[in-house]
């Protein structure tokens, strides 16, 4: 459930100005390059809307099945731990696909990879649905993953040729709105789809959904970047910019930040619906609903902090005091289960505060890296988004260490990765 991360909170004298909202040239930035650039025309209403809904795929993706999870795995006579591969499996697809798919937009075009992995998301989803075990649904979910994060990665590489200055930060804001609605939607539609039809029927909503996006993507998508611009190096630049950044020692730190506290938003979205359905025997309508509350919580601060926060506070001083706030929120989850035994009127106030700390953390730690990478913006993004999903493909099966869902589990594996992302902080801060 990767919330939004485009208000990026970082610091604020990394650049001399903002340009103005007619697009005109500003001051020069401090490392003597243009601040502003003017920006091309705004999209036609139609792209907008397909672009929007390429930046949530990847929610949709992850969010949509899992009220279906519990059913799934009794269908396929399989266990939580083994179901929660088929989470692993996207998150991992998502993770190497965007270092697949983004390098070779720079070096083909936008359109091209853009309808080749939307039409793979598609067949990828209907081998999902048709999946008669759990391997299969497993490889279908990596192939799922890896096709769909064409959508993400080229998505907003379409919005930066198009666009510049204020222009793109405030439609980019309108992706990361998008994206961040979709994860509160996605579940509540998939626990009413189980009304009317079975795990299966989730998947092939998403079959349609890839349909759709393909379609609208053909006719509504033209190719933004020309061929004088693309990148005919091959992939030995990208490697060598990915090592410099790699060996920077506060980009790298800031990447750790985000990629742990991104596992400590993984451990809740993969872990939360065989914890909430399983142990605490809620329905998947009341499961749908607590998951979007959190979702809620997480979505408002992250605007709360673009609008209010950022201009007030230092982007270190926000990481500092929001990381602290999702050590606790990890903490508390676990007393409720160990000492306390609140059940779950304790764990659910301290998951959501966890998901407002999410909110303050991933904006601020993605802002700060990408200020460390002015000449290699798009490397940096690569990685940032690679680093977040290979540790939620990691992390998000943990709860169910044992071969049972614990909830003692989840706030275990949600405070580890706190602790983690606050100890790859804080020696930035000297």
């Amino acid at each position: 459930m990767p919330g939004p991360t485009v208000d990026s909170g970082g610091d604020r004298n990394a650049s001399a100005s903002i340009p103005a909202a007619d697009g005109r040239t500003g001051r020069r930035d401090h490392r003597g390059g243009p601040a502003d650039i003017p920006h091309a025309a705004p999209f036609p209403t139609a792209t907008v809307a397909i672009l929007g809904s390429l930046a949530a795929l990847g929610p949709l993706t992850t969010d949509l099945y899992l009220p279906a999870l519990p059913e799934l795995t009794a269908d396929l006579h399989s266990t939580a731990p083994a179901a929660q591969l088929t989470l692993t499996a996207s998150m991992l697809g998502m993770a190497l696909g965007q270092l697949l798919f983004g390098p070779l937009s720079d070096r083909t075009g936008r359109r091209r990879p853009l309808l080749v992995g939307l039409a793979l998301y598609t067949a990828a989803s209907l081998l999902c649905a048709l999946a008669g075990s759990l391997p299969v649904l497993v490889a279908g979910r990596a192939l799922q993953g890896a096709a769909g994060s064409a959508g993400l990665v080229i998505a907003r590489a379409i919005v930066r040729d198009r666009l510049e200055g204020v222009g793109m930060i405030r439609f980019l804001a309108t992706m990361g709105l998008i994206s961040g609605l979709a994860p509160i939607l996605a579940p509540v539609a998939g626990a009413q789809l189980l009304h009317v039809t079975d795990w299966r029927g989730t998947f092939l909503a998403l079959v349609v959904l890839g349909a759709l996006l393909t379609a609208g993507a053909a006719l509504g998508i033209r190719e933004t970047l020309p061929a004088e611009q693309r990148h005919g190096d091959g992939p030995g630049t990208t490697v060598r910019a990915i090592g410099g950044l790699l060996r920077d020692r506060r980009f790298l730190g800031y990447l750790l930040t985000s990629t742990f506290a991104f596992g400590a938003l993984f451990a809740y979205v993969g872990g939360s619906s065989v914890v909430l359905q399983d142990v605490y025997e809620i329905s998947p309508q009341l499961y749908s609903l607590v998951f979007a509350v959190n979702s809620l919580v997480l979505l408002g601060a992250t605007q709360l902090n673009g609008r209010v926060l950022v201009q007030r506070f230092p982007g270190p001083v926000l990481l500092l005091s929001a990381l602290g706030v999702a050590t606790a929120a990890g903490l508390a989850v676990v007393l409720c289960t160990t000492v306390w035994d609140t059940g779950l009127a304790g764990v659910w106030p301290a998951l959501a505060v966890l998901m407002g700390a999410m909110g303050v953390i991933l904006p601020n730690a993605n802002g700060q890296a990408l200020t460390m990478a002015p000449h290699a913006a798009g490397s940096a993004s690569a990685l940032l988004g690679t680093g977040t999903f290979l540790c939620g493909s990691v992390v998000a099966p943990l709860s169910s260490l044992g071969g049972h869902p614990s909830a003692t589990v989840l706030g275990a594996v949600v405070l580890g990765c706190a602790l983690l992302a606050l100890a790859s902080f804080l020696p930035l801060r000297r």
